[in-house]
């Protein structure tokens, strides 16, 4: 896709999830729509209404928003916990984009689709066969292959491969590819390795401008949790089944009788409800836990501790990406990650001097590495600075736009019209 003499694409975006939505793949489709509108492209969100972490009730099915046009389905009201409702939302949100993208105007010259929900990627691979339309996929985690992987059904069962033969219809046909890390790009080229060349590596951020580091003193969220006087251990958003909540929950038992150290835990998930049954058995003294915060809390909560952790399990390390690390970074706190050997956490947290990463299991060594933070605040003052850093310096939004332009086919980058980081409307 070409754009000579400044000839501006009209780029179409297909998300089930956007602001005010609370799903991180809505934050950053926000962030990516308007770094592209910032740089003068006519871009377009349909999307669902809001429902990932709250209902929302008073959003306009259409409006303009920081200069994207967007347009929201009322057909997928039925989010809630179960699964099987879940699934529903997914397939009766892209019969919606199949009806409503017959329009060529709704198309526009690009289309870009993300991965949720599953099999979003064919009306891209329709619209490109039946009129050559091109199109692009930003693969935020690589299904079926999860499911496989956490034992949810079986690598022969005949779902995985509809799902794996559809996916392969979708990436060969695509544009591009836009994956999250480098482990996940091998993944996807140990499927079909004629798909090395269109597929590019671009990391999530955050926007350092709406979180920012504040002293815990200075914290009115940690004023009024009690939480100034302690050494926090924050964990912050879902805590799902790709997580490792059993080394962190074991961590916090080995330290249940230091009275200086507390564990904050703050989302939703499979391991929260662990944590929220540990808690009232008695057996996690030393536990807080709170549901999701409302958007403008955000800033505050990520800056309420001393030392934020993130996890991955061993055998999904390349099937996902977990978008709370950039968080933390931007608040300017330490980071202990537990993930294994080869998974890129590792990389940003050994370039960045910003904490330190534990195999999975490895329970004690956490807990020691807490145990001395907390008696070491310097040192996790430094760690954070330098998590701080490195947040600065690649993981914000203003450098992934000009690759996500590459990715696209677009090359007429304009630094001067970089994402200004001011979001009303979401966190």
């Amino acid at each position: 896709m070409s754009h000579k003499n400044h000839v501006k694409a009209s780029i179409s975006i297909i998300t089930q999830f956007y602001p005010p939505d609370y799903a991180a793949t809505g934050q950053f489709i926000y962030d990516l729509a308007h770094g592209l509108a910032k740089q003068g492209f006519d871009v377009g969100v349909f999307t669902g209404m809001p429902g990932y972490a709250f209902r929302q009730t008073n959003v306009k099915r259409q409006e303009d928003l920081n200069g994207v046009n967007v347009k929201r389905t009322g057909s997928i009201n039925l989010m809630s916990k179960r699964i099987r409702n879940k699934l529903l939302a997914s397939i009766l949100f892209l019969l919606r984009c199949v009806i409503k993208f017959r329009s060529r105007g709704m198309r526009g010259s690009h289309l870009v689709l993300t991965s949720a929900p599953p099999f979003l990627g064919l009306i891209g691979w329709f619209y490109n066969k039946i009129f050559g339309h091109t199109y692009s996929c930003i693969v935020y985690d690589v299904y079926p292959e999860v499911a496989v992987r956490l034992g949810v059904v079986n690598e022969n069962h005949w779902v995985v491969h509809l799902w794996e033969f559809l996916n392969r219809k979708v990436w060969d046909r695509a544009t591009s590819l836009i994956v999250l890390s480098d482990p996940m790009k091998q993944l996807l080229v140990s499927k079909n390795p004629q798909l090395a060349d269109k597929i590019y590596v671009i990391h999530s951020w955050a926007d350092p401008k709406l979180i920012r580091p504040i002293a815990k003193s200075d914290n009115w969220f940690a004023r009024a949790n009690d939480l100034v006087d302690s050494f926090i251990v924050l964990y912050s958003g879902n805590l799902g089944r790709c997580h490792d909540a059993n080394t962190i929950l074991e961590a916090a038992y080995l330290l249940k009788d230091h009275p200086n150290i507390k564990f904050l835990f703050i989302g939703n998930g499979v391991g929260a409800k662990i944590v929220k049954e540990a808690i009232a058995a008695g057996k996690l003294t030393n536990a807080i836990q709170m549901p999701y915060q409302d958007q403008d809390v955000l800033p505050f909560s990520l800056t309420a501790c001393d030392l934020s952790l993130v996890s991955v399990l061993p055998n999904v390390g390349d099937t996902i990406a977990p978008s709370k690390m950039y968080g933390i970074l931007a608040a300017g706190r330490p980071v202990a990650a537990i993930c294994p050997e080869n998974n890129y956490l590792r990389d940003i947290v050994a370039e960045g001097n910003c904490g330190k990463c534990f195999a999975n299991g490895d329970a004690q060594g956490l807990a020691n590495y807490i145990n001395d933070l907390a008696a070491n605040p310097k040192s996790a003052a430094e760690l954070g600075h330098n998590a701080r850093s490195i947040l600065e310096l690649k993981y914000t939004v203003d450098k992934a736009i000009p690759k996500y332009m590459e990715a696209l086919g677009i090359h007429d980058y304009d630094p001067s019209l970089a994402v200004e980081y001011k979001l009303e409307t979401q966190v």
